[in-house]
C-alpha cells in the first residue's frame, strides 16, 4: 500500500514529539470520571426497552436513505415534537450528530455580508462551520460580555449586514458559562441573533432542559443546539427554533440534506431518552447533589484554587505541562480511577488539565477519594 507523504509523517512525528500524539483507546473498566454519561443513561436498559418498544410498534428497520428521499421515517416527527415541546419552542430538526448540526447550521445560515462573533472558547465543530460558510467571524474573550459589546458596536457602525452571536451554555473543556441573560439582553436591544450550543447543559441544568429554558430566554434566543451523545445516552443532535428556521435548513444544510438519515432505532432511543428525563427525575437530583459535594471537597482541600468554577458536571483542574499532567492522569488510573489529561491543541498551551466529569452513579467515597488523590499530587 501506498506510505504516507512525507509532510504528514512529519506532523505526527511533531505530535510524538511533543507527547501530545492522540491515540484511540479502549473503554476501561475502571471508576468513571471521564464519560459524557451524566445521567446514567447510557447504563440502562429501560432506555433500550423503551427504543425497542417504539420499533417494534412501528415496524420499523433500517434508515434506508437521506431524510429527503426515503429516511425520513413517522419517527422523527414523533421526536421532534416531543424535543420541541421539551424545550418550549417552535421546533426541532434532528441532526446525525452535534458536530453535523454546526456543521449544517453555521456554514449555511449566516451570509456574505453577515458577521458572527464567537466566544474564543466555542467547540471546534462551530469553529469547522463557519470556516465553511460565507460570513466574516471574529473571536470575543471567554465570556467577557465588554468586550463583545465592544466587538458589535464596533462593526455596527460601518456595516449593515445580519450580526449573530454564538455561545455555548456550558464549555466542555472548562464547565464554566456565560452570563446569558446579559447576552440575551444585549442582542435583543441590539437586533443581533443569539445562537446557544447547550451540548453539555442538556439533562444537567435548569430542570434538565439547559440553561436557556431554566433563564426563561428562550424568545430571545435564535437557536439552540443540543446534543444526545451525552446525558441523553444515545446519539445525534438537533437544532431548535423558529419552524422558519427549521424549513431554511432543510432547503440548505448540506450535512443534513447528503447524508443517510439516523435509523429508527437511534430516533426511537432519542425518544425514551426525553421519556426518562421527563419520568425518572431521580437521576438528575443525584447528579446535582454529586455536583455540590465534589465543590464542598474542592474547598475542604484546598483545591478550588487550581479548578476552574463550575456548576456543570464538567469540573478541571489547570496542571501546566504535558508531562506533569499525563503522569497525574497515570497516577489516577493507576489507583483505578478514569480522568483523562487534556492537552494542546485541545486546550492552549499553558492550559494544560485534568477534566473529570461527574455522573449521578458517582459514590461520595469516590469522589473523596479521587480528589484527597489530586490534592496528594499536587503538591509532590
Amino acid at each position: 500500500m501506498k506510505e504516507l507523504p512525507q509532510n504528514l509523517l512529519k506532523k505526527l512525528q511533531d505530535r510524538e514529539a511533543n507527547d501530545s500524539l492522540r491515540r484511540l483507546l479502549q473503554q476501561s473498566n475502571l471508576i468513571d470520571f471521564s464519560s459524557n454519561d451524566y445521567l446514567g443513561f447510557a447504563r440502562q436498559n429501560k432506555l433500550q426497552d423503551i427504543a425497542d418498544s417504539l420499533v417494534s410498534h412501528n415496524n420499523l428497520n433500517g434508515a434506508t436513505g437521506s431524510r429527503l428521499l426515503s429516511g425520513n421515517h413517522n419517527l422523527y416527527a414523533t421526536a421532534e415534537s416531543t424535543i420541541a415541546q421539551f424545550h418550549n419552542q417552535e421546533s426541532a430538526l434532528i441532526f446525525n450528530s452535534g458536530y453535523n448540526a454546526n456543521i449544517g447550521f453555521f456554514s449555511s445560515v449566516p451570509q456574505r455580508g453577515d458577521v458572527v462573533f464567537y466566544d474564543e472558547l466555542i467547540h471546534a465543530s462551530i469553529r469547522d462551520g463557519l470556516a465553511m460558510g460565507l460570513a466574516k467571524k471574529f473571536n470575543f474573550k471567554h465570556n467577557n460580555f465588554l468586550d463583545l459589546e465592544t466587538k458589535v458596536n464596533r462593526w455596527k457602525t460601518t456595516n449593515t449586514g445580519a450580526v449573530f452571536v454564538v455561545t455555548e451554555s456550558v464549555f466542555s473543556m472548562d464547565g464554566d458559562s456565560p452570563d446569558l441573560v446579559a447576552l440575551a439582553s444585549f442582542c435583543d436591544s441590539n437586533n443581533t441573533y443569539l445562537i446557544v450550543d447547550e451540548a453539555h447543559a442538556l439533562g444537567v441544568l435548569g430542570g434538565a432542559g439547559g440553561l436557556v429554558q431554566a433563564l426563561e430566554i428562550q424568545n430571545s434566543v435564535f437557536a439552540q443546539i443540543i446534543t444526545f451523545g451525552k446525558a441523553l445516552g444515545c446519539h445525534g443532535a438537533a437544532v431548535l427554533g423558529s419552524e422558519a428556521l427549521k424549513n431554511y435548513l432543510v432547503n440548505f444544510a448540506r450535512s443534513l440534506i447528503y447524508t443517510t438519515a439516523l435509523p429508527p432505532h437511534t430516533v426511537a432511543l432519542i425518544q425514551a431518552g426525553y421519556t426518562l428525563l421527563t419520568e425518572e427525575t431521580e437521576h438528575l437530583t443525584k447528579l446535582q447533589n454529586n455536583i455540590s459535594y465534589f465543590k464542598s471537597n474542592l474547598i475542604n482541600l484546598g483545591l478550588n484554587s487550581i479548578f476552574i468554577p463550575s456548576n456543570s458536571a464538567i469540573h478541571c483542574c489547570i496542571v501546566e505541562g504535558v508531562s506533569k499532567v499525563k503522569k497525574m492522569a497515570s497516577q489516577l488510573q493507576q489507583q483505578g480511577f478514569d480522568v483523562k489529561p487534556i492537552l494542546s491543541p485541545t486546550v492552549p498551551l499553558g492550559k494544560e488539565r485534568l477534566r473529570f466529569c461527574l455522573h449521578s452513579y458517582n459514590t461520595a467515597s469516590e469522589i473523596e477519594t479521587v480528589l484527597k488523590l489530586v490534592s496528594e499530587l499536587v503538591n509532590l
